[in-house]
């Protein structure tokens, strides 16, 4: 444990930043589970609408340097691809 003062800081400071990520990275995955299962269920309009609610969080996550730039955009990318590609058969 840390004895000098400044650490005693630091060490309760890195304790609130390692919870509050924890739970960013938890909204990001469920939003992106949402977003699957919605897919998988064939309900395009409410995939498109936890998409759109993913995709914001995704890019909040990397404004706030939670997520590398190319991680977010290719997490994006793939949700994008995966409503467009539900959307495209879901009218043939």
């Amino acid at each position: 444990m840390a004895t000098h003062k400044s650490a005693v800081k630091r060490h309760r400071q890195s304790v609130i930043r390692n919870e509050r990520n924890r739970k960013a990275r938890s909204t990001i995955r469920a939003a992106i589970k949402k977003v699957d299962t919605l897919v998988t269920q064939g309900d395009i309009k409410a995939a498109q609408v936890a998409a759109k609610e993913a995709i914001r969080l995704l890019d909040k996550a990397y404004v706030h340097g939670l997520v590398k730039r190319n991680t977010a955009r290719r997490t994006v990318s793939r949700i994008d691809a995966r409503v467009a590609k539900s959307a495209r058969t879901a009218t043939k």
